[in-house]
């Protein structure tokens, strides 16, 4: 691993990661084509939260924070700050402190591999995390890493200025050049989805809406009277 701070990354417009935030998770991730989603070993700390920030990754060591402090001055309004370590680990190295900074410069929250503390103090101050752990083993200073370089979180490659969205559903990553795209498709996907609601609140069921009657017959279900099967 390099030992490097890279500085001003392209970011993701706030518009755009705003546009992101209304849609949410589970809507982006169906539009996009089912990719993007972390997997559910990351939990949100709060109930309500749903979040959209340009990635300000950061790499560090098991067990140390040294990092996440070198991190901070590198993030903007907009920004999430998203860490994970070259190994896996849970103890708790985000806690209270470092969301009042992140907080009193804009950051919409944090996504973390690892374990975070205080969560009586980051619920109170409404700063939203998503963290694979609550734990408050502490953490050391001591070792370098790296922020603002391409990390791996649940299997995905997320890249600094990549579009992190976050809610109760779980937590995605879309590329920055592919917003755009995401944005048009989830557009269509809540087009789509409001006809529907229309229309199940006139009656209609999901098995003619999605047209799978059909789908049913060629998988050679029947349907038949009670007492007869």
């Amino acid at each position: 691993m390099r030992n490097v701070i890279v500085t001003d990354p392209p970011r993701t417009a706030l518009a755009d990661l705003d546009r992101l935030a209304e849609y949410g998770v589970a809507t982006v991730h169906e539009a996009y084509g089912r990719t993007g989603l972390v997997g559910a070993s990351l939990t949100p700390l709060q109930q309500g939260a749903r979040i959209a920030g340009s990635a300000v990754t950061v790499l560090s060591w098991p067990g140390d924070n040294l990092m996440i402090h070198a991190a901070i001055e590198q993030c903007q309004a907009g920004d999430l700050l998203v860490v994970t370590t070259n190994s896996p680990s849970l103890d708790g190295s985000f806690g209270e402190l470092f969301a009042t900074q992140l907080q009193h410069r804009g950051v919409r929250g944090l996504v973390t591999t690892g374990g975070v503390r205080d969560a009586v103090d980051l619920r109170a101050m409404g700063f939203p995390v998503w963290s694979a752990a609550v734990n408050a083993q502490g953490t050391v200073k001591a070792t370098p890493g790296a922020v603002n370089v391409p990390i791996v979180v649940g299997g995905v490659v997320v890249n600094p200025g990549d579009a992190i969205i976050a809610d109760d559903d779980g937590v995605m990553i879309v590329p920055r050049l592919d917003v755009a795209d995401a944005i048009t498709a989830s557009h269509a996907r809540t087009e789509k989805e409001a006809a529907a609601r229309a229309a199940y609140l006139e009656g209609a069921v999901s098995m003619d809406q999605n047209k799978l009657r059909g789908i049913l017959s060629d998988l050679g279900v029947t349907y038949v009277a009670y007492g007869e099967h």
